[in-house]
C-alpha cells in the first residue's frame, strides 16, 4: 500500500495467553477490546468480564501486550510502554495492522484453563 493510500481494514494477528495464535480483520478505527471480545478472545477474566468500566479505561482489567502495532494515545497507556506493562486494550485505536498477546491475568481473579 503507497503513502496516504486508505485502507478500511487492520488485521491484528493475536496469541492467546496460553499459546494459538488467530489472526483477525477489523475495520480501521475500531478499539481493539471490541474486536478481542467479538472474536471471543476476551481479554477479561471469568470475574472482570461482567465486572470492568465497559471500555472507558478506568478499571485497567482488560490489558493486553501490544508486541507491534499503534502508539500509545491514552495517558494510562503512555505510562505503560514506558514502563513496560499491559497496555488497555479499550484504549487502543486500531489504525494500523497490530500483533497482540493476551496476558495471563493475576488480578480480579485469576484467568481459569477450560
Amino acid at each position: 500500500m503507497s503513502d496516504g493510500e486508505h485502507c478500511d481494514v487492520v488485521y491484528v494477528r493475536v496469541e492467546g495467553s496460553e499459546g494459538g495464535e488467530h489472526l483477525l480483520v477489523a475495520p480501521t478505527g475500531t478499539t481493539l477490546r471490541d474486536v478481542l471480545v467479538e472474536a471471543g478472545l476476551s481479554p477479561y477474566t471469568r470475574l472482570t468480564e461482567r465486572l470492568n468500566c465497559g471500555g472507558r479505561g478506568l478499571c485497567g482489567t482488560c490489558g493486553v501486550r501490544i508486541e507491534e502495532g499503534p502508539s500509545a494515545e491514552h495517558w494510562h497507556d503512555a505510562l505503560a510502554e514506558r514502563w513496560g506493562y499491559p497496555r488497555l486494550s479499550c484504549q487502543v485505536r486500531l489504525r494500523e495492522d497490530a500483533r497482540v498477546r493476551l496476558v495471563e491475568k493475576v488480578i480480579w481473579g485469576r484467568r481459569e484453563s477450560e
